[in-house]
């Protein structure tokens, strides 16, 4: 962290430090014990050269370009849910989804499956409701359903 070192430290200077140190101590670096003393440390520290200090004997990582090279996955390993995806590798033939990949679903199919089950919720409330006699004899879910089901129309339609 540049700068005069006896500055006070904001929150966010405090944050990014035990951000760092827990990059650290994932890449083996520090000791459970160093880290958490170092942790505790960089929660009370008060200057900017408090931090420095801790920070000192480790080397720097840029924590936008994370994970850190040391922590990708060699060349020719199988892909794992906890490295990241290598989007030039294909594992599987084209139109066709590995294990590993989150189903992936065409675009409004997750807003018609939300409009379906609230629908559905209103019409069981409204059907339970005539059953006990409370005057339903209007559908008013009818109300709620039908302008849903109007936006969910015009924006695909947006789509194509």
């Amino acid at each position: 962290m540049p700068g005069d070192p006896r500055l006070r430290a904001s929150d966010a200077d405090r944050d990014r430090a035990t951000a760092l140190l827990r990059e650290h101590h994932a890449a083996g670096r520090l000791t459970a014990e160093e880290f958490h003393e170092r942790m505790d440390a960089a929660l009370n520290a008060t200057t900017l050269g408090e931090i420095d200090d801790l920070l000192a004997d480790l080397p720097v990582i840029d924590l936008y370009r994370l994970p850190h090279e040391s922590m990708q996955r060699p060349a020719g390993l199988p892909h794992t849910s906890i490295m990241p995806r290598d989007p030039a590798r294909r594992d599987t033939r084209p139109g066709q989804q590995s294990a590993a990949d989150p189903a992936r679903f065409p675009p409004g199919t997750m807003a018609v499956g939300a409009w379906a089950v609230v629908t559905g919720t209103l019409i069981a409330i409204w059907a339970v409701l005539a059953v006990v006699g409370v005057g339903t004899w209007l559908p008013w879910w009818l109300l709620i359903a039908i302008p849903w089901l109007w936006v969910l129309i015009r924006r695909a339609r947006g789509r194509e």
